[in-house]
């Protein structure tokens, strides 16, 4: 019987604020049942197995990066909403570096697929770049180009690699604009087949 008090909710929400204190990795079930002072097997009623709390932690912090991205790209276009984009990216990952480790986890596809978090990922930052006048294939080029840029730099930055006296916002912003003058400039290519 599940101990009263303890949902799925609940010990998804605590794993996320674990992984953001003491990283997403070291995130155990004997960890979480020790911070709801239960045993690791009162756990199982809620979730299957570290795996499927760790998709399960994903997938809240998917949708709470996505949710920060879209209100602030509402009703911005082109430069400004890749600036607001990446800016609501970069806070999240800074501010909850265990969540934000989460979101990089491989996902199952049927879970994707069955994912409105990941649908909403998907049509915001794709409309972000139609806005650009990309389409296939080159979408999912500029989604891997500012995917790899925005973690590459947010992964340095949290690891405290940029020592150059140069403040890092003005790095970052630079970083943006160059995307943006990227993807003004994209090399099309043709659909495959055409």
């Amino acid at each position: 019987m599940a101990r009263a008090g303890l949902t799925v909710d609940r010990v998804v929400e605590a794993a996320a604020d674990l992984a953001d204190e003491v990283g997403f990795e070291r995130v155990t079930l004997s960890a979480l049942a020790r911070h709801f002072g239960v045993k690791d097997a009162s756990l199982y009623s809620h979730v299957k197995n570290l795996q499927d709390l760790r998709t399960r932690v994903a997938l809240l912090a998917g949708g709470e990066l996505i949710d920060r991205i879209t209100a602030a790209v509402a009703g911005r276009a082109g430069k400004d909403a890749l600036a607001a984009f990446a800016g609501a990216y970069r806070e999240y990952a800074l501010e909850r570096p265990g969540r934000y480790a989460a979101t990089q986890i491989r996902v199952d596809q049927d879970v994707v697929a069955a994912s409105p978090g990941f649908r909403r990922t998907a049509e915001i930052t794709y409309g972000m770049l139609r806005a650009y006048g990309l389409d296939e294939p080159d979408l999912t080029d500029a989604v891997r180009l500012l995917r790899s840029t925005f973690h590459g730099f947010c992964a340095l930055e949290a690891g405290g690699s940029f020592g150059a006296p140069r403040d890092v916002r003005r790095s970052w912003d630079k970083a943006v604009e160059a995307l943006h003058l990227a993807l003004t400039h994209w090399p099309r290519e043709s659909p495959e087949g055409a």
